[in-house]
């Protein structure tokens, strides 16, 4: 932005000392993302350039243990350099987000395969945690076979994740809690990578469909699934106390806050240029627009400030605030998704026709954030079963 159309802006905490070190690397590679936005979006994919930056900057293994060559960056730092990627770019933002989401499986599997995995190899590792296939106990691991969905970054993957119902003699297993559920490791040369992402939004992440056939799969390149409902055990290698389900949410709702601020600040520099037809001055000075700007604005420090206490309720409680821990992030995630998605339309609405244009800015964050919170990680079910927990029922991810 240049000087002329700098904005005022809301008085906002000062990254930490960790999380603008990484900022800055984001904006070191920021020009390479810049250069092939356009080539991503119309590829459905990620070129190798930027794989490549990301990689050298060591974004794609930040929330991983320094055991297993990564980082463990603060979960703020992580959240702020999400947020940074998707002003630039939604798409790889969200499969940096996903690559510290499935970082976190780390903590769950033993130390050798946690390093070969995350250490030994330097592309990404995806998947899918939905228990969309079936894995039949054999001696020393599992068969596995089964389709999954919204593999982000597949096209980088060396490894993919294929979270899977267990069988025995071709019936699922019961445990208490229901049935019994694997997180199953596979290399990406035993799966087919099917070509079925034609989205709304969210084109460049190349989240594809996959399938794996009868691929033996041992048992130290598994997880249990309900292992990963609670923090990891403690161990020298490990990198957060905190359960996989309590930390994925920060990773697509600071995607989404991301955006919105994008949308923000390219409506910003619009309402600055831009009059109306059959209007005498530019969107800027009416008072409409004003005070629509100021709401968007404070929906979005509001979901900034909640999500940032969210991360540090997470850093003190991990290991123990439980259920009670578990629906402050789950509450926090789909509010985010609520004020970023109600910013991002106003907005939107404001611009008038020129946010139809694939040339605005505008266009691709409204498509963008309405493709991103149909994750289960922001769905709106989850003011229901919060509801539910507050009132003293379960806390179920959904009835």
């Amino acid at each position: 932005m240049s000087d002329e159309q700098v904005h005022g802006e809301l008085l906002t905490p000062p990254l930490s000392e960790e999380a603008a070190h990484w900022v800055a690397r984001v904006e070191e590679i920021a020009p390479v993302l810049r250069e092939h936005r356009e080539r991503t979006e119309r590829d459905r994919v990620s070129p190798q350039p930027v794989f490549d930056a990301l990689r050298d900057a060591g974004l794609h293994r930040m929330w991983v243990s320094e055991e297993f060559g990564g980082s463990r960056v603060a979960l703020r730092t992580g959240s702020a350099v999400i947020q940074a990627l998707a002003r630039i770019d939604a798409s790889v933002a969200w499969q940096v987000g996903v690559q510290g989401a499935i970082g976190r499986l780390s903590d769950y599997l033993p130390e050798p395969t946690a390093r070969k995995l995350f250490k030994d190899h330097t592309g990404l590792i995806v998947g899918g945690v939905n228990p969309s296939g079936r894995a039949e106990r054999v001696d020393g691991g599992y068969r596995l076979t089964g389709q999954w969905g919204f593999a982000s970054g597949s096209a980088f993957a060396d490894w993919l994740v294929c979270a899977s119902l267990v069988t025995e003699n071709g019936q699922v297993r019961k445990v208490d809690q229901g049935p019994e559920i694997r997180m199953l490791f596979v290399p990406r040369s035993d799966a087919v990578i099917q070509d079925t992402w034609h989205t709304l939004g969210l084109r460049g992440t190349g989240s594809n469909h996959y399938t794996v056939t009868d691929v033996f799969v041992p048992d130290e390149y598994t997880a249990g699934g309900l292992e990963i409902t609670r923090p990891p055990q403690q161990r020298p290698s490990r990198a957060y106390a905190v359960g996989y389900y309590d930390f994925g949410p920060f990773t697509s709702a600071s995607t989404v806050l991301g955006v919105a601020q994008d949308a923000l600040d390219a409506f910003k520099e619009l309402a600055a240029k831009k009059t109306p037809q059959g209007a005498s001055s530019p969107l800027a000075v009416s008072h409409t627009v004003q005070e629509k700007l100021a709401r968007a604005e404070m929906q979005l420090h509001t979901a900034k400030l909640l999500l940032a206490d969210a991360a540090d309720q997470v850093n003190t409680y991990g290991a123990s605030g439980g259920d009670r821990l578990t629906a402050l992030v789950r509450l926090t995630a789909a509010t985010v998704a609520e004020n970023t998605v109600a910013a991002v339309d106003s907005l939107y609405s404001l611009a008038g026709s020129t946010s139809v244009y694939a040339s605005s800015r505008l266009e691709r964050c409204f498509r963008d954030i309405h493709s991103a919170v149909k994750h289960i990680t922001l769905s709106s079910t989850h003011f229901e079963m919060a509801g539910q927990y507050l009132l003293g029922g379960a806390l179920q991810m959904r009835r």
